[in-house]
């Protein structure tokens, strides 16, 4: 028996020693304030000898440590990257600067974030603040923080870069002597940089009642805190012992509890008190020395370091010296014990703390005079509370000073978790083991244990387990504490520098927090006898910084390394297979394993990586009791594995020559058997070499040691490692991990006589198990000390065996796995499971339900790797589901079928922001961007609409858009601002050339005589065309609004739009209500224009009082009748009128409705008032009025005594004026002075307003009585009596009642003209023109009604793009522009066709709205182009508001036609423009801007998934069934403006480019919706073969190969086919694939799809005439075996050897291909079953003969 594996090692090997630096340093040095931290360069030992000059080495060394090192403070910690890239952060203080920077071994380390603060620093840490969400099922969001500690106060940096500063109520003193009556708090907690400080209370549980209090004990301190699990420790200064406490958050309760006795913390102690629990933890003295951090949030474990006493100096540099309050509104929340010793002391005075490093913490309402609490102080509410869990007891030496000077928590090997603190003073590192319980969730803490160490630190060494386990604590330790252990450095040729460290103890420790014992002694004594300088001598001084398995050493000369402690495995099947073995064994004897394991697989000069599997085995085995040399195929690991790991670097280095044993080793080789075996050799005539026997043949067989350790668990064992290795077979990357492992695994069922599994592992692999001859005799006395497992009894448990029974519908037992282990095997034998025993519903018809379950632990990815028999029917699923997936998918289950376009769009991300690498804005000087501000829209998405012209080139549009009104609309929503930069606004430019010099003009120079404020409207609109490029996603605060106001007064005008614009896109909400009021008391006219209609679009139909009271200021009617007259400039009333509308849309408000309706016709006052512009006022009141009761027609409750419609229709046809009702009643009784109107209803005044309110409260009510009312006049003397104007908007007005009989055709349009015009206009020319008849009233009144019934069209099929409206308005716009170039102009009047001419183009731009029509784009341009005649401001701008229509927001936006939308479409489009820059008479310019009210994002880009470019691709879009069509499904090539989403029902990406994808619309277009508002962003994804669009327009190009992926089962099942015909299968791992491919196309499920009718055009993943092919090759090839070799398959049967090799493997095919099970199950199950077998095989051969 060889006792290589019990010799006790000395070291294990660490690697990667290299000197570390913090890389803080040397950033601060560069710093601009570097002079004045005085930072003092720290150089080696010779320099500071020289440079200090006569102050002695040792001095000078002491200087670096207490003064220089004071300066600078640093700790590290592992970085937590998205991406699984491991590296180090790490956070450095010096001066007033703090350094955060990240590193990692691949990447130099780089300054993350910078801080540089105003006075010292006196701490910073990393901290996590958790900010409670108000919705329940949402989760917390962690804010991750930088806290910054100054003398008054805690700056707080957040990484999503909000900043805080939290000032400290507290008084730090120096007076050690300090003595206050009453007790107060001493320790406190803050949650959040924004709550308060507040005390922590304790809840101390005695034996007859449990006490809640202040934690008011000043010799408490705080030396460690965690977050998980929640608990701090402290230390008692009086009774020198820790304690451990739980925090956790205070409950209402004991808040309660706590303010009914804020003033009885407990008694007043004096010296002689007896002792008690509250003189013992609680003792009432206001002074908190507590220098720990509360809570230091490590990604890792935590550390707190800090001196054991105040004279220890030598370790204040450390970096995790008091790390300050954790700062948390989680379970486990911070505390804050803001008092620090040494240099990081929480000093919150101005004064200095004493050298003693101590400091008095007074509470926040106390000074030092003061004697008691303030009783009418407002007490503070608790927000934490400590509960006492663990107090060290009497057995441990209490002396003072023994204060932890580090504290952490680790865990083994096997998952005990220890909390350690180091107590410098004795050298001990103290472990104290604790774990949680089940029911309560409470930590139970157990046993201490006592290590000799000078310092500690915590490391994970394995990622083996589960992720953050970590491994033994690794600690220095040193006998003699003036003479340290020397570092040691020794060359290897395996590792250049390799720094030897002591290894991990394996006997005489009750735990595996291990002794660590130094280097070898008489090595380090010969060493200090030779060295003449011992005191200079380099030693390892402490441990810090440990991160992950990397740790520092400190040396005594200052400098320090940084070293890497090895893993416990690198192989994956080492690991794995411990895993399993600490799964199963009892934690301390897998404890035992595990560490003698890690000690020889460590041990300096050990195997290389791909030895590691050799050495794993034959220490197992050696475990298990056997002896390893004398078992042939372990002997042969010998040869590659050093018997001795820590004798290897001994061993004089191998002859070149070779040995015999050499030979020995090639004879005995896997490859020289696998060579022999060939038919070649024998061809040749040679002899195959039988397998050598054992060395030892002569002596007694083989036996093993019952006294090992892992003797007695060798069956547990063997079965688990079974689990793994039916585990490594799923997986196609472990296949030669299965291999490997299957000779241990064929060597324990030997010698465990388990002849099932033998059978089995034969089957698997016959040409390499049939090596393994030797067995090891194990006699009965040894089998009983063996634990036997029940369920080592059954059958041998085959993963391929059970699929395969499955799949023929056979009843199966439930298989054995190892949870956490053998997780693919669960799975997969979950998914069989599912697909074939699983409901109906679950496998033919709904395969998502089947998905979902398995995307919970499976991806594509991990698909690769499952052999293609087993995962073909996921592959299947995958397959079925693929084409038509429903666009509600979770994210899981599109990313298991492969569909990453669904994945993508579950993230919702907008254009500008997914595409911002693509999507480059077009290269523009900065002097362009300021002539058109038009440079922010997706040139590709643009390009894609409008591929085939020019027509939205940026030389078109800085001529055509000369006009913001249209910018406003073109360039709507397309702009995201930075907050750090003001909005650019474009310049209007007024600058011309002037013939024959060419001269530059400008019309501001003052040599042209211009009306004045000509260019104040203009300047208003060009700054509402700024604003609403601002998208309503971006982030706008009220800072950065306030922040673009101008300081030159002239462009007080443009800031007064871009308030107006805000308010259009949402976020003028979001101005404070002091800075509106500090606009609007400023009274100017257009910034209260502006900032009135914003506020109250903003508030749409929210009935929002606060804006409410803010508009009714302006509106006189609103205010009570004893309020003073304030003097509201006339638009400004207009528009607070319309903002009333605005605010109350939709709502029915009856006052506001009875006020409205009678400012419609108010009349005008006697001193003047209401006298100019009352047509703008009045038809603002009718707008309002019409938006309040929008859509409610008859249905007005409550309004029934108004007679509404009445006393409209009054409004509109004249008549006498009613007296007014109401509170204003009073104001209008003198009449005006100027103006003559009797009582008599001005209709010029009041028609306009009172015709577009009918039409808005009745609209699309289909109400004829009404409609009727607004008829065109049919005889000449009523024409003579109304406006031709007004027939325009009665005509609009009665077809929006009318909305279901508006049809896009020329025929319908002329049906609103009156029989007397129809018969009359055509035949002006020929007849003679009766007295009777005026026909100028008649062309003008005909025109006018067709320009109403095409304006009703384009209300009608607003942003439908529908063909028949756009070649019926087209038709009329031509004939209009004809008419103005004929005599008919002379007659109706060159304004009057240009007004109609005007609107019929606005009808057609609200039709194509978005599309940018070319045909509509040329008409647009030629009016652009006409400059003379009647062409003025008012008509340019409604030219150039249908070209921002057309192309409206960029061709992203359409028109709606919902009822708000048609209301804001009426203000935005009335029918009366503006004669020049400054006319307002009719309607105000501002409210041609809300038109933005009625745009839409309807555009749908689609993007391909893994070029994230936008592309085309086809749509089929279902229209729904309504009453004017049936259901419809139309082509479209997107990008493409989809149609109105109420009439669809679903939208389809159409293959056979791109894979298919439903949104089905009958469901909800929420999920729609959401697409359109992030920038119309649909991912698809082309499929393989096939090219885009763009660059294969007609499909010629693309491949017509099907997918490789669906062929590659049925080439790699035609492979195996192929290898077993040649009988050349070594194993049977691809006949077991093939096996499962043939049931899985014979099962009930796959049969039952073929069946099915409705599913024939999915087919199979394989398809069905290559089946029966393969099949047939297969039973052919083994039929023509069974025939010749028949006697073989008698002789298995009848339990005799067999011999040839060639046989033996196409036995094992055939047994494993008919599934004939082993020799032993068949005889037990059913002794017929194996006669009829025998029988069967015996008649075969003989009628083949």
């Amino acid at each position: 028996m060889s006792h290589v594996y019990e010799e006790r090692a000395t070291m294990i090997a660490a690697g990667e020693l290299q000197s570390f630096v913090p890389f803080g340093r040397e950033h601060c040095r560069n710093h601009p304030n570097a002079v004045n931290l005085q930072l003092r360069q720290l150089q080696p030992a010779s320099e500071l000898w020289s440079s200090d000059g006569a102050a002695g080495l040792v001095g000078s060394l002491q200087e670096v440590t207490l003064h220089e090192r004071e300066k600078e403070r640093w700790q590290l910690r592992k970085g937590t990257a998205p991406y699984e890239v491991e590296y180090e952060e790490e956070l450095y203080v010096a001066g007033n600067m703090v350094i955060w920077s990240h590193g990692s071994k691949n990447q130099a380390s780089y300054v993350y974030k910078a801080f540089t603060v105003d006075s010292t620093v006196q701490q910073a840490l990393w901290c996590n603040f958790t900010v409670p969400q108000s919705k329940k099922d949402v989760k917390d969001v962690v804010e991750k923080t930088v806290c910054i500690v100054q003398s008054t106060c805690v700056n707080v940096h957040s990484m999503s870069g909000k900043d805080f500063i939290s000032p400290l109520p507290f008084q730090v003193r120096t007076d050690l002597n300090l003595f206050i009556r009453e007790p107060l708090p001493t320790l406190f907690s803050m949650l959040h940089p924004l709550d308060e400080i507040a005390p922590v209370v304790c809840k101390s549980t005695g034996l007859f009642e449990s006490r809640l209090q202040y934690v008011t004990d000043s010799a408490l301190r705080v030396v460690f805190t965690c977050h998980e699990p929640s608990i701090i420790m402290t230390y008692d200064t009086q009774q020198c012992t820790h304690t451990v406490w739980t925090l956790r958050k205070v409950t209402p309760e004991e808040q309660t509890t706590v303010l009914k006795c804020p003033d009885q913390p407990g008694p007043v102690h004096t010296p002689n008190a007896a002792p008690s629990f509250i003189s013992t933890h609680l003792r009432n003295v206001t002074r908190l020395d507590s220098p720990a951090s509360p809570l230091h949030c490590h990604a890792l474990h935590n550390q707190s370091r800090i001196p054991a006493s105040p004279g220890l100096h030598s370790r204040v540099h450390s970096p995790s010296i008091s790390n300050m309050a954790a700062l948390s509104r989680a379970h486990s929340p911070g505390i804050a014990a803001p008092s620090f010793s040494g240099a990081q002391r929480f000093n919150m005075s101005c004064h200095t703390p004493s050298p003693r490093g101590h400091s008095i913490l007074a509470s926040p309402n106390s000074t030092l005079n003061e004697t008691a609490l303030l009783p009418e102080m407002e007490p503070i509410l608790p927000d934490l509370c400590i509960e006492q869990l663990w107090t060290e007891t009497s057995a441990i030496s209490r002396e003072k000073g023994c204060q932890a000077a580090k504290v952490f928590i680790t865990s083994d090997l096997c998952e005990n978790r220890y909390l350690c603190f180091l107590v410098e003073s004795h050298q001990q590192l103290r472990c104290v083991k604790f774990l949680e319980s089940n029911e309560t969730s409470q930590l139970i803490f157990a046993s201490v244990t006592v290590i000799t160490a000078k310092d500690a630190a915590p490391l994970e060494v394995s990622k083996v387990f589960v992720p953050g386990l970590l491994s033994p604590t690794f600690s220095v330790q040193n006998h003699q504490p003036q003479l340290s252990t020397p570092l040691e450095n020794i060359s290897t040729p395996a590792r250049a520098v390799v720094q030897h460290m002591s290894r991990l103890e394996e006997v005489g420790m009750p735990s595996p927090v291990l002794e660590v014992h130094s280097a070898k002694q008489h090595h380090e004594s010969s060493w200090l006898e030779d060295s003449s300088f011992q005191q200079a001598a380099p030693h390892i001084h402490s441990l810090r910084d440990a991160v992950s398995n990397r740790v520092t050493l400190e040396l005594s000369s200052g400098s320090m390394l940084r070293i890497t402690i090895p893993e416990v495995a690198t192989s994956e099947l080492v690991k794995r297979c411990l895993q399993a073995i600490r799964f199963i064994l009892p934690k301390d004897t897998a404890m035992k394993v595990l560490v003698k394991w890690y000690n020889s697989y460590n041990a300096p000069g050990g195997p290389s990586m791909h030895l590691e599997w050799n050495l794993f085995v034959t220490c197992l085995m050696t475990m298990m009791g056997y002896n390893t040399e004398r078992l042939t195929w372990t002997r042969n690991l010998h040869f590659e594995v050093p018997l001795s790991p820590v004798i290897a670097p001994k061993k004089a280095r191998p002859a070149d020559t070779g040995s015999d044993e050499d030979w020995g080793y090639l004879r005995c080789s896997d490859y020289h058997w696998q060579v022999s075996m060939r038919p070649a050799v024998a061809v040749q005539g040679l002899e195959p070499v039988g397998p050598p026997g054992g060395v030892d043949n002569h002596e007694s067989a083989l036996g093993l040691e019952s006294s090992a350790l892992l003797f007695p668990h060798i069956p547990v064992l063997f079965y688990v490692l079974h689990l793994l290795y039916e585990d490594l077979k799923l997986d196609e990357l472990q296949r030669s991990g299965a291999r490997a492992l299957v000779g241990l695994l064929q060597q324990l069922a030997k010698d465990l006589q388990l002849e099932d599994f033998i059978d089995l592992y034969w089957r698997d692999y016959p040409s390499f198990i049939k090596t393994f001859k030797e067995a090891c005799v194990i006699d009965q006395t040894q089998m009983e000390l063996m634990t036997w497992p029940v369920f080592l009894d059954g059958e041998a448990p085959c993963v391929f065996s059970w699929l395969s029974r499955c799949l023929r519908g056979q009843d199966v037992t439930p298989f054995p796995h190892l949870p956490g282990i053998c997780e693919r095997t669960k799975l997969l034998v979950l998914s069989y499971a599912l697909y074939v025993v699983g409901d109906e519903d679950a496998i033919s018809t709904n395969m998502l339900k089947y998905l979902s379950r398995l995307s919970a632990g499976f991806t594509l990815k991990d698909l690769e790797s499952v052999p293609f028999g087993v995962a073909l029917p996921i592959r299947d699923a995958i397959y079925q589901c693929r084409e038509q997936p429903c666009s509600d998918w979770s994210e899981e289950v599109c990313a298991l079928i492969g569909r990453q376009d669904l994945t993508r769009q579950a993230h919702k991300v907008t254009l500008t922001v997914g595409l911002n690498v693509m999507l480059e804005p077009p290269v523009t000087s900065e002097a362009d961007e300021e002539e058109d501000g038009m440079t922010d829209l997706h040139p590709e998405v643009t390009g894609l609409i409008w591929s085939q012209d020019l027509r939205v080139l940026l030389q078109l549009c800085q001529r055509t858009m000369a006009l913001p009104v249209g910018r406003g609309l073109f360039t709507l929503f397309s702009y995201h601002p930075v907050p750090t930069e003001p909005l650019p606004v474009p310049k209007l430019n007024l600058t011309g050339r002037a013939p024959p010099r060419n001269t530059m003009v400008d019309l501001n120079s003052g040599n042209i005589d211009v009306p004045p404020n000509m260019t104040s409207w203009p300047s208003f609109h060009n700054g509402v065309a700024a604003g609403l490029k601002i998208a309503p996603a971006s982030q706008v605060e009220s800072a950065w609004i306030a922040y673009n106001k101008p300081k030159s007064a002239d462009l007080a005008n443009e800031y007064a739009g871009f308030l107006m614009a805000l308010g259009l896109n949402g976020h003028l909400t979001k101005l404070a209500t002091l800075n509106i009021h500090d606009y609007l008391t400023k009274g100017h006219e257009m910034t209260s224009i502006g900032l009135l209609l914003g506020v109250s679009a903003a508030k749409l139909g929210t009935m929002d009082m606060s804006i409410t009271r803010l508009l009714s200021i302006h509106i006189p009617a609103l205010l009570p009748p004893t309020s003073t007259e304030l003097d509201v400039p006339h638009s400004v009333q207009v528009a607070a009128v319309v903002g009333i509308g605005l605010v109350y849309q939709g709502t029915g408000h009856r006052h506001n409705a009875e006020v409205l309706l009678a400012e419609i016709g108010r009349p005008p006052g006697p001193e003047m008032e209401y006298c100019t512009d009352r047509e703008s006022y009045s038809l603002a009141a009718g707008l309002a009025l019409g938006m309040v009761c929008l859509g409610h027609g008859s249905n007005l409750i409550g309004m029934t005594d108004l007679n509404v419609p009445e006393q409209l229709y009054q409004y509109m046809v004249g008549g006498h004026r009613r007296t007014h009702a109401g509170i204003n009643r009073e104001k209008h009784k003198s009449p005006s002075y100027q103006i003559k109107e009797g009582d008599t209803i001005n209709v010029d005044v009041t028609c306009p307003g009172a015709t577009l309110a009918l039409a808005m409260i009745y609209l699309k009510t289909n109400n004829r009585s009404i409609a009727d009312w607004l008829k065109a006049p049919d005889t000449m003397f009523l024409l003579d009596f109304i406006k031709p104007e007004f027939l325009l908007l009665r005509t609009l007005a009665r077809c929006l009642i009318m909305w279901d009989e508006i049809f896009p055709n020329a025929d319908w349009v002329t049906s609103n003209v009156p029989q007397i015009i129809q018969e009359n206009i055509g035949n002006q020319e020929q007849t003679s023109v009766s007295e009777d008849l005026n026909m100028e009233t008649i062309v003008q009144a005909h025109d006018y009604i067709i320009a109403g019934g095409c304006l009703a069209v384009g209300f009608r099929f607003a942003g439908s793009a529908n063909s028949d409206a756009f070649d019926c308005l087209y038709k009329f716009a031509r004939n209009f522009m004809q008419c103005l170039t004929t005599s008919t102009a002379t007659v109706t009047g060159q304004y009057n066709l240009q007004t109609c001419l005007s609107m019929v183009l606005l009808a057609v731009s609200m039709v194509m709205a978005g599309s940018g029509n070319l045909k509509v784009l040329q008409l647009c341009r030629f009016l652009h182009k006409r400059t003379f005649g009647e062409m003025n401001y008012g008509f340019h701008m409604a030219h150039h508001m249908a070209l921002g229509l057309l192309f409206l927001g960029g061709g992203r936006y359409t028109l709606s036609t919902s009822n708000s939308a048609i209301a804001a479409l009426l203000c935005a489009l009335y029918p009366h423009f503006p004669a020049h820059s400054t006319d307002n008479r009719y309607h105000l310019q501002a409210l041609r801007h809300l038109a933005v009210l009625a745009a839409e994002p309807r555009l749908l880009v689609p993007v391909d998934v893994d070029t994230l470019k936008p592309c085309y691709a086809l749509l089929d879009v279902t229209y729904k069934e309504t009453q004017w069509y049936e259901e419809t499904t139309v082509e479209l090539m997107a990008p493409t403006m989809l149609p109105e989403l109420n009439l669809l029902k679903r939208i389809k990406v159409k293959g056979p480019r791109y894979w298919e994808l439903n949104i089905d619309i009958s469901k909800g277009t929420q999920h729609l919706q959401s697409i359109l508002s992030k920038d119309g962003v649909l991912y698809v994804k082309l499929r393989a073969g096939q090219l885009p669009y763009k660059d294969d327009p007609q499909g010629w190009k693309s491949l017509l190969a099907p997918n490789l992926n669906n062929r590659s089962a049925e080439v790699r099942t035609f492979k195996a086919v192929r290898t077993l015909e040649r009988g050349d299968l070594c194993e049977t791992f691809s006949l077991w694939q093939m096996k499962l491919v043939l049931e899985l196309c014979e099962s009930r499920v796959l049969q039952q799809r073929l069946r099915d009718t409705r599913r024939q055009g999915h087919g199979l993943l394989l398809s069905s005439e290559f089946l029966p092919v393969m099949k047939s090759s297969a039973d052919r090839a083994l039929d023509r075996w069974l025939c010749v070799k028949g006697d073989i398959c008698l002789s298995y049967m009848r339990g005799q050897p067999m011999n040839n090799d060639t046989d033996v493997n196409m036995l094992a095919c055939f047994l494993v291909y008919h599934s004939i099970p082993s020799l032993k199950n068949m005889v037990a199950s059913d002794l017929e079953d194996s006669q009829l077998l025998f029988k069967f095989v015996k008649y075969f051969k003989l009628s083949k003969s």
